[in-house]
């Protein structure tokens, strides 16, 4: 392991375990918000871990025991396979450090409890990822609901569907196994905006189904192998909240046809067309109703539906948003906001989204969670703040 990095006055140390794909955008990101530096960087194959260290800059790289031990680290990144999250995480709080994690929080209720119950007790911090749902595209939507721009929220409709990440990913074989497949890889983007808008959810019902017992790799050295899919790979998902609205999800890795990003919430004054949740940025528009007296039929009828388009306020950055939340909250005494209890809350949803596709009924989802106040318009990542 390399020496330490000094740090300056304020600054949050960030620590990361988990070198493989995703370390990158982490890393890039997380190496340009002032407030925040990345001291090591951990993995299971040490050589991975320093190559990535060295590639953007951080002075330090080892195991995940040297990240645990580094005496500046207050933060460290979670970026470990979702089957081990939860013990990770927890190896994370015993250490003394505040976590940021990857979804899902965990791949069972029992051990995100435990988790959280571990964090609590030791006082410290516990992030759950998306934090696409922070970024200026989110938020923009999310003030223009609550400023009343269509009323009093009534219903959404999400979607994504595509053929699989086995187009993309040398090694899909974990994204449908158990703690996986669409529901549990897609759908914390879609859940976790559903929640921050609209509330905590009450009960769900869901459909499932698998296209194929077993899948091929399509890329990469292992092309042509098979793997077994554990998990429903295409799910229907039906939930009401407890405010009263409801909402419909299909999340699918069985559709020839890529459709991804769908998310609209209709209220009594209008509908909002909402930003693909698993982006930080995108167009977000208000359709609104016509009128009671004298319309033109044909306006009704035409394809040409008007929109109001809402201005994006905030500035676009991506994957590490959520960690500087984090730390900028620590040193002010603050909550952060996507917080363990929100990530519990999303894996609680899902988890009994999956129970009832195997059960055929409706199931009331045991947990909640408080309100998520928006972002500051004025949030600036690259301002030095600490």
């Amino acid at each position: 392991m390399a020496g330490f990095a000094p740090l300056g006055a304020g600054v949050v140390g960030v620590g990361l375990i988990g070198a493989g794909n995703i370390s990158d955008t982490y890393l890039e990101n997380l190496g340009s918000f002032p407030d925040v530096k990345v001291l090591i960087v951990g993995d299971l194959d040490t050589d991975r871990a320093r190559s990535q260290a060295e590639k953007h800059g951080v002075a330090a790289s080892g195991s995940a025991a040297d990240v645990l031990a580094h005496p500046d680290v207050e933060i460290v990144v979670n970026l470990t396979i979702p089957a081990v999250h939860a013990e990770v995480s927890s190896a994370i709080i015993a250490a003394g450090k505040h976590v940021w994690s990857e979804k899902p929080i965990a791949i069972d209720r029992e051990s995100a409890l435990a988790l959280l119950s571990q964090a609590d007790a030791a006082g410290l911090r516990v992030g759950i990822a998306p934090d696409t749902v922070l970024g200026p595209g989110i938020q923009s939507a999310k003030r223009a609901i609550e400023r009343g721009d269509i009323g009093r929220p009534l219903f959404a409709q999400t979607g994504m569907q595509y053929q699989g990440p086995e187009v993309f990913h040398p090694n899909p074989g974990f994204l449908f196994a158990h703690g996986a497949g669409p529901l549990f890889d897609m759908g914390p983007y879609y859940f976790t905006t559903l929640v921050s808008i609209l509330g905590p959810v009450a009960a769900v019902a869901a459909l499932g189904l698998k296209a194929r017992e077993e899948r091929e790799i399509l890329v990469g050295p292992d092309a042509g192998k098979t793997f077994p899919v554990e998990v429903p790979s295409t799910i229907n998902v039906l939930a009401t909240f407890e405010q009263g609205a409801q909402s419909q999800s299909l999340l699918s890795f069985d559709s020839p046809l890529r459709r991804q990003g769908v998310f609209e919430i209709s209220g009594t004054e209008g509908t909002i067309v909402l930003p693909d949740p698993n982006m930080f940025t995108g167009r977000t528009a208000i359709f609104r109703p016509f009128g009671h007296i004298g319309i033109d039929p044909a306006l009704v009828s035409g394809a040409d539906q008007e929109s109001i388009d809402v201005p994006e306020e905030g500035v676009v950055v991506g994957r590490g948003l959520g960690v500087l939340d984090m730390a900028r909250a620590i040193r002010t005494g603050r909550a952060h906001r996507a917080t363990g209890e929100l990530g519990y809350h999303v894996l609680d949803t899902m988890m009994s989204a999956q129970e009832s596709a195997a059960l055929g009924e409706f199931v009331t989802v045991n947990s909640t969670v408080d309100a998520i106040d928006a972002m500051p318009v004025d949030f600036d990542p690259f301002a030095s703040t600490l």
